[in-house]
C-alpha cells in the first residue's frame, strides 16, 4: 500500500461511526485528499489536535487505487490555528477560503496552491489591524489566480489592449476580465469596475494587501467575487460558507463561538 507523507491542512472534517473521523486535506505533494482516521476520536495520541479545522502538519496517507479514501495513519508536527474560533469573521473568513479550495482544488502536487490557502489562513489568524474581509477576499483571489483562471485587470480580456491604470472599465464574467471601450460596446452585460477596484484585485492576485479599505469596497468586491466564482462553478453547487461570511451577521450574540474540533458543516451591487 503505496505512502504519501506530505504536508498538508485540514480543510473539512467530519465524525464517522462511532471512533472515526473523515478528513479533506490539501496537500502540498498530492494535491487534495480525502482520509479517514480510525480511532481518531477514542485516542488522540496519534493525532492530537492534527484533525481539528485549518490544523497544518506532516500528514501519513496510505493509498490504494480505485480506493476514494486514503488510510491516514498520522499527523506529526502540528500547527493549530485554534485562535481562529474567538473570531466569528475570522472563522468564516477561513471557512470561505477552505470552501474556495474544495470546490476548486485539484489533485496532484501544488505547492504555489498550497502556500496561497496556507498564507490565507496564517494572516487570519493574525491579530492584525488589516480587515479580516480583506485578508479574505484577498487569500481568495490568489488562489484564483494560482489556479490559473485569475481575470484579467490591466488589458482587455477579449483583445489584450492595455486599458489605462486610472480608467474605469467593464468586468464581464464571461469574458474573464475587464473590456477595453470597443469589446466592451460588443458584449451586452457586464459590471463596471472603477480603477481603484482592478488595482485591488491586481494586488490580492499577486499576494499584496490592499490598505484603506471601506465598508462600501468591502461589500462590492464580496458581491464581484460570489458572482466570479459561481460562473466558473459548471456544477451549480452553492457556496454555503461564501454566503454566511458574506451576510457578515458578526453582532450577533445568539451565535456561538465556533468550535474547530466540531465538525464542519460550511454554515454555512456594481463595484464603484
Amino acid at each position: 500500500m503505496p505512502l504519501i507523507v506530505s504536508e498538508a491542512i485540514v480543510l473539512h472534517a467530519f465524525d464517522y461511526l462511532e471512533s472515526s473521523r473523515i478528513v479533506r486535506l490539501v496537500t502540498r505533494d498530492a494535491g487534495m485528499r480525502s482520509g479517514i482516521a480510525k480511532g481518531a476520536r477514542k485516542s488522540r495520541r496519534r493525532f492530537g489536535s492534527g484533525l481539528d479545522l485549518f490544523a497544518q502538519g506532516t500528514a501519513f496517507l496510505h493509498t490504494k487505487p480505485g480506493r476514494e479514501l486514503d488510510m491516514l495513519s498520522g499527523f506529526e508536527d502540528v500547527r493549530t490555528r485554534t485562535d481562529l474560533a474567538s473570531d466569528l469573521e475570522r472563522f468564516s473568513g477561513a471557512e470561505t477560503i477552505a470552501e474556495i479550495a474544495l470546490h476548486f482544488g485539484r489533485e496532484g502536487a501544488d505547492a504555489d496552491l498550497f502556500d496561497a490557502i496556507a498564507d490565507a489562513f496564517d494572516a487570519l489568524t493574525a491579530q492584525s489591524t488589516r480587515d479580516a474581509r480583506e485578508v479574505t477576499l484577498g487569500g481568495a483571489w490568489r488562489i484564483v489566480a494560482t489556479l490559473g483562471f485569475g481575470p484579467a485587470v490591466n488589458e482587455c480580456a477579449e483583445c489584450d489592449s492595455p486599458i489605462a491604470a486610472d480608467q474605469s472599465a467593464l468586468f464581464s464574467h464571461s469574458a474573464g476580465g475587464v473590456l477595453c471601450k470597443r469589446c466592451a460596446s460588443l458584449n451586452a452585460s457586464g459590471r463596471k469596475l472603477p480603477a481603484a477596484a482592478r488595482t485591488a484585485i491586481a494586488s490580492w492576485m499577486a499576494g499584496e494587501h490592499v490598505a484603506h479599505f471601506t465598508d462600501t469596497a468591502a461589500r462590492a468586491h464580496q458581491r464581484l467575487l460570489r458572482e466570479f466564482l459561481l460562473y466558473h462553478l459548471h456544477d451549480g453547487r452553492p457556496l454555503r460558507a461564501f454566503e454566511f461570511w458574506e451576510r457578515g451577521v458578526w453582532s450577533d450574540s445568539t451565535l456561538a463561538p465556533p468550535d474547530p474540533a466540531v465538525t464542519s458543516t460550511s454554515i454555512g451591487t456594481t463595484v464603484g
